[in-house]
């Protein structure tokens, strides 16, 4: 199920909150991208990307690409000043040494329990996973953006993924078109709510067991 722009970046903003100044974040392509837009300028973090960019800038306008930067996906992307490039070895031992602090990537299904599943729907032909398994596994913190259901209007928060795992126990907080969830302990809390979905509308749309913070926020 597609998004609109206006809602791509309403995403992309509520996950920026999580962002914090000096740490060094990677972004998965899509909708994770669009992240550093919604910082303040000349806010002190490092994004990494596992082709070998170390200082990712905001996403260059049309007409403004370098055809030779790109990031892990090929998306056009920006350096900032003191930004450096590496070749892929070095950016994954970054992260399988645990460097990064945050990675915000896309996903077809999460479970109640945060097992991530984002790399592959068997028989269909889908981007490959990437350095998903080494950052899942090995990122500080996994925050996962994704529309709330899939194609066919399923629920993309189930109680057990049966799609093929990427890492079992990894995600710490969800946020969908509709709703923002935390896993804390195992447990997965609605936290926040987007206009104008209700609690009802998330009750009805959403497979796994939750439970609701004792103060949800609604998001305009």
């Amino acid at each position: 199920m597609g998004l609109g722009n206006e809602l791509k970046d309403k995403l992309a903003k509520r996950a920026a909150l999580e962002v914090k100044e000096h740490m060094i974040v990677n972004l998965g392509i899509g909708i994770p991208s669009l992240v550093p837009n919604h910082l303040p300028s000349g806010f002190p973090v490092v994004f990494q990307s596992e082709n070998g960019i170390i200082g990712i800038g905001p996403l260059p306008g049309e007409g403004q690409e370098d055809e030779n930067l790109c990031n892990a996906g090929g998306f056009p992307v920006s350096l900032m000043n003191g930004g450096c490039y590496t070749d892929s070895s070095i950016a994954f031992a970054m992260i399988r040494r645990g460097k990064v602090d945050l990675t915000i990537l896309g996903s077809l299904q999460v479970s109640e329990k945060g097992d991530l599943a984002n790399w592959i729907i068997p028989g269909k032909k889908v981007p490959g996973m990437g350095g998903a398994t080494e950052l899942a596994s090995k990122a500080n913190r996994v925050i996962v953006l994704m529309t709330h259901l899939d194609k066919k209007g399923g629920s993309k928060i189930v109680r057990e993924c049966t799609l093929p795992l990427t890492t079992r126990s990894c995600v710490s907080m969800i946020i969908t078109d509709r709703a923002v969830f935390t896993i804390e302990d195992g447990r997965l809390i609605l936290k926040e709510l987007f206009n104008p979905y209700t609690l009802q509308d998330i009750e009805e749309t959403t497979e796994a067991q939750y439970t609701l913070s004792p103060a949800i926020k609604y998001i305009d």
